[in-house]
């Protein structure tokens, strides 16, 4: 839908067009740092009184937060990005056992899933060696950049260079390219031959050899995450908070 036919829908489509403006506020968001109004009059194409009118009522409702001229996500989002995770069956039964993966490593553990080329984490525990490392709940990086995406690659529809060598060890290994000065190794969660998401341990190159001994317990921790869904019997589509999932928000009056 054009910007053009945003503007000139009939009083039917009113909703859905309020709706999809306000999406284009909130994805002029995605990246680090605060916007003024006229950069989001830039990246989104609206007209600059119908964004300002919006951005005010989002303030007021805490989607956004402002600061001056700037503005920025606010904490509303923030809570209901947090219980759409912790609502998420898979997460509620990998806690505990990344928990204990990190435990027994001493490394940084993450819990990731795929979103078309990008892994997004959904979990990071870590203690004082994960400040070191760039990640984030929410957080997106390119998934053939992380051994978190090439375990789940290497079970996807697409192919994969390395699909075979990764099923043959049942854990993907990345060193340095991702990270510079890391290397993380991750297996998949999932039925056999099939990947829902992806566990892996994290940490200085030196101290993570790609090895039977290293790999084993992040296997140990996939399978018995699988087995803590609802004993592995069901599918399992992760929840992942998408960009379409916004349209669900309260219509901005005024808008």
């Amino acid at each position: 839908m054009t910007l053009q036919s945003v503007d000139t829908l009939g009083s039917d489509s009113a909703p859905t067009a309020i709706l999809d403006r306000v999406s284009l506020v909130l994805d002029a968001f995605e990246g680090p740092g605060r916007l003024t109004l006229a950069q989001i009059v830039r990246r989104t194409g609206l007209p600059r009184s119908s964004a300002h009118r919006m951005l005010e009522r989002l303030v007021s409702m805490r989607w956004l937060r402002r600061e001056g001229r700037d503005y920025e996500l606010g904490m509303r989002l923030v809570e209901l990005g947090s219980l759409a995770v912790h609502q998420d069956r898979l997460h509620s039964a990998a806690m505990p056992l990344l928990h204990e993966l990190y435990r027994v490593t001493g490394l940084v553990v993450h819990l990731g899933i795929l979103d078309r080329s990008d892994v997004v984490y959904l979990e990071k525990i870590g203690g004082r060696l994960g400040a070191a490392v760039p990640t984030r709940v929410g957080g997106r990086r390119l998934a053939s950049s992380t051994a978190i995406g090439q375990a789940l690659l290497a079970y996807g529809s697409g192919p994969h260079p390395q699909a075979a060598r990764i099923q043959e060890a049942g854990v993907a290994y990345e060193s340095g390219r991702g990270l510079a000065g890391f290397s993380c190794l991750a297996a998949p969660i999932g039925p056999v031959g099939r990947a829902v998401a992806a566990v892996s341990i994290c940490g200085p190159t030196q101290a993570l050899r790609n090895d039977h001994i290293t790999a084993a317990p992040v296997r140990m921790a996939a399978a018995a995450i699988w087995r803590a869904i609802d004993g592995g019997a069901l599918t399992v589509t992760p929840t992942l908070q998408r960009r379409q999932m916004l349209r669900n928000l309260p219509t901005a009056a005024g808008a």
